[in-house]
């Protein structure tokens, strides 16, 4: 198969929504529809049932949420899938932002009794901004929740979107029958607790045929009748085009804990997503059918073997073939470097492949050469933009609660450091170790997971700083002087930090043994 064919066979996507609203399920069934897996995990597993996959890290399974993005990949009616699944909780946020700049759409999951959250607002602001074709899925109708049209109506409002459903509902909680799909024009009966192994599909053209009366009563054929004809009179006709642009957003309802819409969606989506798009840089725009090989870094997971301590770097290809064995450059560093055993991911689970195409993710072995935002190619400078980076709110001391156990702390917390959700700072007068994250629960996490995976118990104090940012001064008796007053003042702490950027002119560069100051208020 030649290049064109392979890149137009791949559509990687997101999906994202508030917490809990069935997001990491969706994702489970999506890939038992798809054949990846042969049976379906849950969200919070016991000894009988399977964990989900895309929930590898035992932290995720014992609280049941998602705290880091997962990638995998699968093949589906001939095209090659890559679904890439996000936390959901807003203070894991900042990888899920990152993990944005990596797709080429979006599945927006919406639980139906709760509505459009929070979080879900933030995160597809974020998609509008960049245009990014977004699909709406409606979860969870077999409980009691809002009315349809109350839910699209909350959809346009509050999420700024133009939505056309091409499904529908067939009454809702107890009186859930089912979907019609407009899209396909036909009716999928729901049948309950059957987990719906075999989707029974009745093929409506017409609905004012006297089928519909014989499979879901005369009352619900009634409604059903008349609620699409609302449909089909209100809302904009489905146009793949103004999807494509960002500028229309299908929606399709279903529920995913019973595998029930999952396929009705998977189909549309597989003839309507975007193959890979291209990618913006500070020196010029990238296009996927480019000959030679670019992509960028957008998220590090270290000891993703507790077995062999292994750090993996997630390389979005965004142009040309990556090929194994194969010298390319990394620009940050102005280096040649060959990789010997690239991955592609199922979670946790690695294979090692020869080539990749746009569109895929890679995961490369990496030894510390990697940061977020890199750029590799086959030999030209680029630097991707768009990957967001946030400045730390909460800050703690963290300490190691066993002394001989101080290498595995300091490599434990260097490494949990280069993926990006929280930086060390090192403060000045004692030497002492802060920790700077986004969301609280971060601290959880790293406290959790330096125990479990590093073997360093540790713990944290409080620290009475709210924000970070970087100080720099060209005047050096200016400079001087303003050291003098923050050292003068209780509310700014200068301290140095470890491991920095340093700004260089149009871009961000990295030093090593160099530190910058970074003042704390």
């Amino acid at each position: 198969m030649g290049f064109k064919e392979e890149l137009n066979r791949r559509k990687t996507f997101g999906i994202i929504s508030h917490p809990d609203a069935g997001k990491t399920t969706l994702t489970e069934k999506l890939l038992l529809f798809g054949g990846a897996i042969q049976i379906a995990g849950a969200v919070k597993s016991n000894k009988i049932k399977k964990s989900a996959t895309s929930d590898f890290m035992e932290i995720e399974r014992q609280r049941g949420i998602s705290v880091a993005t997962s990638v995998m990949a699968f093949e589906y009616r001939g095209l090659k899938i890559n679904i890439l699944d996000t936390p959901g909780h807003q203070d894991f946020a900042e990888d899920t932002y990152r993990t944005l700049t990596a797709v080429d759409s979006v599945i927006v999951v919406i639980d139906v009794a709760k509505g459009v959250e929070t979080q879900t607002e933030k995160l597809v602001e974020v998609c509008r901004m960049r245009n990014t074709p977004i699909i709406v899925f409606i979860n969870k109708l077999d409980r009691e929740g809002l009315d349809g049209f109350d839910l699209l109506d909350e959809v346009e409002q509050k999420l700024g979107l133009k939505v056309r459903p091409l499904s529908w509902p067939v009454g809702m909680g107890q009186r859930f029958q089912g979907v019609y799909s407009m899209y396909e024009k036909k009716l999928v009966l729901f049948r309950p607790h059957s987990k719906q192994d075999s989707d029974e599909k009745i093929e409506i053209t017409d609905l004012n045929s006297p089928e519909l009366e014989k499979h879901v009563g005369e009352r619900a054929a009634q409604e059903l009748r008349e609620e699409v004809t609302v449909i089909e009179e209100v809302y904009p006709a489905f146009s793949r085009e103004a999807y494509l642009n960002g500028e229309l957003s299908p929606v399709f309802f279903g529920s995913a804990v019973n595998n029930f819409g999952v396929r009705e969606l998977l189909d549309c989506f597989v003839d309507i997503a975007p193959t890979p798009l291209p990618r913006i840089t500070e020196e010029r725009p990238v296009h996927p059918d480019e000959d030679k090989f670019s992509g960028f870094v957008f998220k590090i997971h270290a000891n993703m073997d507790p077995n062999h301590r292994d750090r993996i770097a997630f390389l979005r290809v965004c142009s040309g073939t990556f090929q194994r064995n194969t010298n390319y450059l990394h620009v940050r560093q102005g280096k040649q470097m060959k990789f010997s055993n690239p991955t592609s991911f199922m979670a946790d689970k690695k294979t090692v492949v020869d080539e990749a195409y746009p569109g895929d993710v890679v995961g490369l072995y990496d030894s510390g050469n990697f940061k977020i935002g890199d750029s590799v190619t086959e030999g030209e400078v680029l630097h991707f933009k768009g990957i967001p980076s946030f400045s730390p709110e909460q800050f703690r001391y963290v300490n190691n609660k066993n002394p001989m156990k101080a290498k595995q702390f300091n490599k434990g917390l260097e490494q949990l450091m280069d993926e990006g959700v929280a930086q060390l700072f090192t403060r000045e007068i004692n030497q002492r170790k802060i920790v700077g994250t986004v969301g609280a629960l971060q601290f959880d996490v790293i406290q959790y997971r330096m125990e479990h995976e590093y073997g360093a118990a540790c713990d944290y104090e409080p620290v009475n700083f709210y924000k970070a940012c970087w100080v720099s001064c060209d005047d050096k008796k200016l400079w001087k002087n303003s050291k003098n007053a923050a050292n003068a003042t209780s509310r700014t702490i200068s301290m140095e930090i470890s491991s920095s950027w340093l700004k260089a002119p149009g871009r961000y560069k990295w030093r090593r043994k160099t530190t910058r100051r970074c003042s704390f208020i």
